[in-house]
């Protein structure tokens, strides 16, 4: 079971292990806002696993942070989704191709599927008379840094909203 933690001002920090939560809560650093209907005992304290908690102090979080081009991180921007046809993507694509001076970027990278890979080739989607689906661009939101954010619990819906927003 995972636990959302929100700085003070109530903004998604991390994703962390309810005993980490349940630690945090115990010792004061942190304050239970959602909790699952599952019990926690040990010998002195009984309490329901923590969902979401909320830190007492605010914790400065980390700003202009460059995220990493990966593999990985093209696919969990374009949600698994091809940029071209809009079937599932297991691959990546240079929209202009890397022979062509296509470098690796945000920018120049987005998810693609098997076929529509293979069937671009070394031309651009223009010269295909193909359009994108999406306009790729480095990831901005705070929920990026977040891990397992797109698999959240249903308490965290109303917190991660605000992230995706900003």
């Amino acid at each position: 079971m995972k636990t959302l933690v929100l700085n003070a001002g109530y903004e998604p920090l991390s994703v962390v292990s309810f005993r980490r939560a349940i630690v945090l809560v115990l010792s004061g650093k942190a304050t239970v806002v959602a909790d699952e209907p599952v019990p926690v005992r040990a010998q002195t304290v009984q309490m329901n696993s923590p969902s979401v908690i909320v830190l007492t102090t605010y914790v400065t979080p980390p700003r202009r942070r460059r995220v990493a081009v990966s593999r990985r991180g093209i696919l969990r921007r374009d949600r698994h989704r091809c940029g071209y046809c809009g079937g599932y993507a297991n691959t990546i694509d240079h929209v202009l191709p890397r022979s062509r001076g296509g470098q690796n970027t945000w920018e120049n990278l987005v998810a693609c599927c098997r076929e529509c890979n293979n069937r671009k080739g070394d031309h651009t989607p223009a010269e295909m008379g193909w359009r994108l689906r999406v306009t790729p661009a480095q990831p901005r939101t705070s929920t990026w840094f977040i891990p397992d954010s797109e698999k959240y619990e249903p308490q965290w819906a109303e917190f991660l909203s605000y992230a995706r927003v900003a």
